[in-house]
Formats: structure tokens, C-alpha cells, sequence
């Protein structure tokens, strides 16, 4: 149900329905949950005077005051998503049409990707799985064959850290790091790799909101339960009939570290999968890039420039040095 109020009226948990197209104002995507206040500030300054918002996907102005105590993620109101509903429509469009410039492309590529890891991660059925990896084919196909998007996707990721926009970032450096690793070569899957890298961390829908949102150091049990997403999604995907070979090792391996001190299994140097060694470099340098309640972000070349003077031996130096020109 829409209700329409003055931008003034607006509070964090609200389902807003912005009146202009996503090219229009600075968020990705035109509906979405109002997660703080930086949020109304930013539609205020993009003179938007009135907006919709949607009663029943977020909070009511009525019960808006009685939540206000808690996180921003208390306000993510699952939702159930039906498969045909989960890929937008614009990024079939963007497929085909050839006048779209390279920057509208990877924009509408990186919207899109971020709607369907958001609304999948709300209702991960196995009938979402399918028509989310159909999407994530979509992507990958412009990834591989169009380099001047490709180039523009690595200019716009967001750096706000929720599990569906990191899931979208380390999905998407994985993909070009693979494609100039593999390219030529028949004797990989792209499809099943990128479902593999943007589905690597769905088994943190089976972690408790309070851990996982936590804002500052988790406890050791808390630990202990957050490395287990690894295994909840290798749990998923085989329960869903989804677990191909790729997706087994980018799932379980992309927090092990060639040194040994990773987890789940503690696996060192080439016992780790390739595969799983491209998810861990993407993963570590999306979690430095990305701000969290109890950090700022890092920008890329601080980033990578920790990761090779302090975390070297986390990674195989040859794929390492690989990643980096990415941003050259």
C-alpha cells in the first residue's frame, strides 16, 4: 500500500518509492528500506520534495517511532520474491540494446545485480536460486564480451557493506579477474563461476541478524557461528540441488588463506583451489573498501597496498599481482 508524505516526514525503516528514475539521484536503485539517516539527507539533497512509501515492505509512520532504538538492518523486512520477479527487466533491455553507452550499461548491469542478490537473500528457494543464476549469467556475458563496461563497473561499486552489495562487489571483481586469467580457455564455466562468486556468501542468511550486523567485536562464540556460513552455503545449494563443482569450492574455500589461517578448514597454498583463491583476494579487498558501522572505508590503492605490505602471505602472490592491474 503507498502513502504519499513531504521527504521532511521521512523515517529510517521506511519503504520509500522514489518519483524519479535511478539515472536521477544518487542511489542504485529508485525502492529501497531506508537504512539511516544519511539516507533522507541524501533525498532531501537531491530536491525531491515528495516521495511514496510502501506500507507494506517497510514501517509504517505509526510504529516508526516505537523501533527507533534499533540497527539499521532491524528494518530489512523479508519479503517473498516469486522467480519471475527477481531479474529486472532492464538488464535483459541493456543486453540489447547496442546504443547504450558503456557508463548507462554498467549501471544498469550493477542495479540489477544488486536487486536480485538483495531479493534472493530475502527468499533463497530454490526456484530463486535458478532464475538468480539466470541473471547472473546475463551478467557475466556482458562482463566477458564488453571490456568498456567492464572498465565502468569497477568505477561504481558501492561502499556501503550489506551482505547483497558485498556479495555484487566480490561476484563482480571475481568475474574480471577470471576473465583475464581465462580467457581462451574452454576448460572453465564463467556461467557456474560467477553463480559461484556471487552466491559465495548466502550461507549468512542462516546467521543471526545480531551477529552478523553486530558493530563491533564478536565474541568467540559469535566467531564460531559466523565461520560456519561457509558450510550453511555449501548446505543450501546442496538441499536446493544447486551445488555444482565451482560453486562447492568458491563457497567453502574463499576465507582460507594460503598460510594456513583461514577457515573453515585451515587449508594452506595450492591445497586451495584456484577458484577459491580468486574469491578470497576479491573478498578481503571488498571488506577494506567498504564502510561499517565500526570502520571507515579504505579507498583502493590504500587497500591494496595493505593487502601487499601486510597480508602478502594470505594470498598467491602471482594471482595477487593479477588483481591489482585490474586497476591500472
Amino acid at each position: 500500500m503507498l502513502e504519499k508524505i513531504k521527504t521532511a516526514e521521512l523515517k529510517v525503516g521506511m519503504y520509500v518509492v522514489l518519483p524519479a528514475s535511478w539515472f536521477d539521484h544518487p542511489f542504485l536503485k529508485s525502492r529501497f528500506i531506508i537504512k539511516d539517516e544519511g539516507d533522507i539527507s541524501k533525498i532531501i539533497k537531491a530536491g525531491i520534495v515528495d516521495v511514496n512509501i510502501d506500507t507494506s515492505k517497510g514501517v509504517p509512520v505509526t510504529v516508526v517511532e516505537t523501533l527507533s532504538h534499533y540497527g539499521p538492518d532491524t528494518f530489512k523486512v523479508p519479503q517473498t520474491w516469486e522467480p519471475e520477479t527477481l531479474v529486472p527487466d532492464e538488464l535483459r533491455e541493456a543486453l540489447n540494446d547496442a546504443m547504450l553507452s558503456p557508463d548507462k550499461k554498467a549501471r544498469v548491469v550493477y542495479n540489477s545485480a544488486i536487486t536480485i542478490m538483495a531479493r534472493l537473500l530475502d527468499d533463497p528457494r530454490a526456484k530463486n536460486i535458478t532464475a538468480a543464476k539466470d541473471g547472473i549469467n546475463h551478467i557475466v556475458d556482458i562482463i566477458v564480451s564488453d571490456d568498456l563496461t567492464s572498465h565502468n563497473l569497477l568505477q561504481i561499486t558501492s561502499h556501503d557493506y550489506y551482505t547483497y552489495t558485498h556479495s555484487v562487489n566480490v561476484g563482480l571483481l571475481s568475474i574480471l579477474l577470471s576473465k583475464v586469467l581465462f580467457r581462451g580457455s574452454d576448460a572453465h564455466d564463467m556461467h557456474e563461476l560467477g553463480a559461484g562468486f556471487f552466491l559465495h556468501d548466502i550461507g549468512k542468511v542462516r546467521v543471526a541478524p545480531e551477529i552478523l550486523n553486530k558493530p563491533g567485536k564478536l565474541t568467540e562464540d559469535e566467531m564460531m557461528k559466523m565461520r560456519a556460513h561457509p558450510y550453511q552455503g555449501y548446505k543450501i545449494l546442496s538441499e536446493t540441488n544447486q551445488l555444482t563443482r565451482e560453486c562447492r569450492y568458491i563457497v567453502l574455500q574463499h576465507h582460507e588463506r594460503a598460510d594456513g589461517t583461514g577457515y573453515p578448514k585451515r587449508l594452506k597454498a595450492d591445497d586451495i583451489h584456484l577458484y577459491g583463491r580468486i574469491g578470497c583476494i576479491a573478498d578481503v579487498y571488498d571488506a577494506l573498501t567498504s564502510k561499517r558501522s565500526y570502520k571507515p572505508s579504505m579507498s583502493p590503492y590504500d587497500a591494496l597496498r595493505l593487502m601487499k605490505e601486510q597480508m602478502i602471505n594470505h594470498f598467491h602472490k602471482d594471482l595477487f599481482d593479477k588483481f591489482v592491474l585490474l586497476f591500472s
